[in-house]
């Protein structure tokens, strides 16, 4: 997000918020998956959704790559169903030991996160585990 044009952030922020909405997450599961101080009013998410581009911070950059990751990987899974993305974030998967992978993502933070990017992205991490 530090090379982003001001636009491509605000664009960057809407599409995530787009994501943790349709995954159906709370304000506060919102807030922590995200990285946001803990004192984030949810009106604060209201204007995340609307005009307002996230804050930089390490943190949540990190976060809103894997997010976005999982997504593409979720859209290239099931390229015929759009919906389906949401449907297998919710649902418990035999292959994450018959766990729920949003659960493992909103009570995990960033390990959960790439826990479940890894398992549905066959070509991230390759460069780390040779």
């Amino acid at each position: 997000m530090k090379n982003l044009t001001p636009e491509e952030q605000l664009a960057l922020t809407i599409r995530v918020m787009e994501i943790v909405d349709g995954w159906g997450l709370s304000a506060a599961e919102i807030i922590s998956l995200l990285n946001l101080p803990d004192k984030t009013p949810t009106r604060a998410l209201r204007r995340y959704r609307e005009n307002t581009a996230f804050p930089f911070s390490p943190g949540l950059n990190d976060r809103l790559e894997h997010i976005i990751g999982i997504t593409d990987a979720l859209r290239t899974s099931y390229p015929h169903n759009p919906h389906m993305g949401k449907i297998w974030i919710r649902q418990r998967s035999k292959k994450l030991n018959n766990q729920i992978p949003l659960q493992i993502i909103v009570e995990n933070g960033l390990e959960g996160i790439v826990e479940i990017r890894k398992h549905l992205d066959c070509s991230y991490d390759w460069h780390k585990n040779p």
